[in-house]
């Protein structure tokens, strides 16, 4: 029985400490930014693409 009591007061220290930890998180803003994360795959390749095109003219230019 003494076990479970043991158990129950390490699973609230823990679970506090998650929840203290995402509100940290909120407040420093890292999940602010909703929709770009969503869009970014959609254009990943022609990012790519115009990364190569804008090194191959930087080359041609110096």
């Amino acid at each position: 029985m003494e076990v479970i009591f043991l158990l129950i007061g390490i699973s609230l220290l823990l679970a506090s400490t998650f929840l203290y930890l995402f509100f940290k998180a909120m407040k420093g803003g890292q999940f602010d930014d909703d929709y770009t994360p969503s869009v970014r795959i959609l254009f990943e390749n022609q990012t790519k693409k115009s990364n190569k095109n804008q090194s191959t003219k930087s080359n041609s230019n110096e």
